[in-house]
């Protein structure tokens, strides 16, 4: 039977010891809420094509400018038409 590999995932240094039993659970969750914290997680393949968050964000606002000048554009009149009676 061959011996299975250990690698560098396999074990922790000793100085990384976990005491789960004096973890509190949602520690920072209302202070999360209260900030806005908010995290959208990027496909690998798109994530690629942005250098940093910045780029991201103004790619998704001129997104939006676009959308919003789209919709004005397309947007029905919300004035009634009236309909011509024939005399």
């Amino acid at each position: 039977m061959k011996r299975k590999r250990r690698t560098q995932l396999d074990h922790m240094r000793l100085e990384y010891t976990f005491d789960y039993t004096k973890a509190i659970r949602g520690k920072y969750y209302r202070r999360l809420l209260k900030e806005g914290a908010n995290v959208a997680v990027l496909d690998p393949d798109v994530a690629n094509a942005f250098r940093d968050s910045a780029s991201v964000n103004a790619a998704l606002r001129s997104l939006l400018d676009v959308s919003e000048a789209t919709r004005r554009l397309t947007a029905r009149s919300k004035r009634s038409s009236k309909k011509h009676a024939a005399a």
